[in-house]
């Protein structure tokens, strides 16, 4: 079980009710008199595990009311947006092996807006990354990007509508980022406008404007998917899920994969044969791969820089590495 284990759930409280219904009524699990043991998981919302001890049936909370505070309503509108984009990817047989999304069990607005979730078993993507930097295991984190390509092409495909993608709604969320960054004084006025001029230049593209849309996990990080046994993945955290362009998922993965090797190693280019693995890898689930490799490997470097100017934003962030990310991300933009 992952997490810090922080005891028992006491019996009166409100939420040992609602999990029994839940190990019950939505898992069938028949247990009288259920004790729930209690771990909190890392990530920045109010996430918890819960197992019972006798029969050891997992549940997972997501406390929505917390970050929200006094605003129930966004609350409770953020918790629906999840459960119903849960369901939405469910309909579309993402279900078991080797695609998974979790299986949303249950929501109550009055026990701190709590969404419960089905417990998946399985490796973080994080740690997969992490025993590739710590401790020179390339070959699982290849596999891993398999994996994790089959599953985000087999969303991707099987989602696609017809209709066309709007690539200004992607330069609008470009926009939004540079402007917290300046707001925050993270960057300059002169990289701002830097990157606008650069931005416009891939507004100008064609290619960026030709794809149709999908629907997007939206929060495609290391985070947010579990790897199980072979190919079997599980996609979690649904909640910034939208319809747009397939390459604001895949541009998120490889940003992510090339920030994580430049903040443990400070060299981007650790990261350039998993990134060009997973890319390949992706592309091997369309009727014309090298096509499909030519289309995504010229759009790639606007999401991922998008990707590592929205993480120059976290207060974690060191204004030297920033300056690195910054850079990177200008140097990405360049490729137009």
């Amino acid at each position: 079980m992952h997490g810090r284990y922080t005891g028992h759930l006491a019996r009166t409280d409100p939420l040992q009710d609602f999990l029994s219904r839940m190990i019950s009524d939505r898992m069938g699990v028949r247990q009288p008199d259920p004790v729930f043991r209690v771990f909190r998981l890392s990530g920045s919302n109010e996430v918890y595990a819960y197992e019972e001890r006798t029969t050891e049936a997992r549940v997972i909370c997501k406390f929505f009311g917390p970050r929200f505070g006094w605003d129930r309503d966004r609350a409770v509108w953020t918790a629906h947006r999840e459960y119903e984009g849960l369901r939405t990817l469910r309909g579309y047989d993402l279900v078991g092996s080797p695609h998974h999304v979790i299986r949303p069990l249950g929501f109550d607005r009055d026990i701190n807006c709590v969404l419960a979730l089905e417990y998946y078993a399985g490796e973080l993507f994080s740690d997969a990354i992490g025993r590739a930097i710590h401790h020179g295991d390339r070959g699982h984190l290849f596999r891993r990007l398999t994996a994790l390509a089959y599953y985000l092409a087999t969303q991707h495909n099987r989602t696609a509508n017809g209709d066309g993608v709007d690539f200004g709604i992607d330069c609008h969320y470009l926009d939004r980022v540079l402007a917290t960054l300046e707001h925050d004084h993270r960057i300059g006025r002169w990289d701002v406008e830097e990157i606008g001029w650069l931005r416009d230049r891939w507004r100008e593209r064609p290619r960026m404007w030709e794809d149709q849309q999908v629907w997007l996990h939206g929060d495609a990080t290391p985070a947010n998917f579990l790897f199980g046994e072979g190919l079997d993945v599980a996609a979690i955290d649904l909640e910034r899920m939208k319809r747009g362009d397939r390459m604001f998922d895949v541009g998120r993965v490889t940003g992510e994969l090339q920030h994580a090797f430049m903040s443990a190693t400070g060299d981007r280019h650790r990261a350039e044969p998993f990134i060009g693995h997973f890319l390949w890898e992706y592309c091997c689930h369309f009727p014309d791969r090298d096509a499909a490799f030519a289309s995504v490997t010229a759009r790639n470097p606007y999401y991922m820089a998008v990707n590592l100017l929205r993480i120059a934003r976290n207060d974690y962030v060191s204004d030297h590495y920033r300056v690195s990310l910054v850079g990177q991300a200008k140097e990405l933009l360049q490729a137009c």
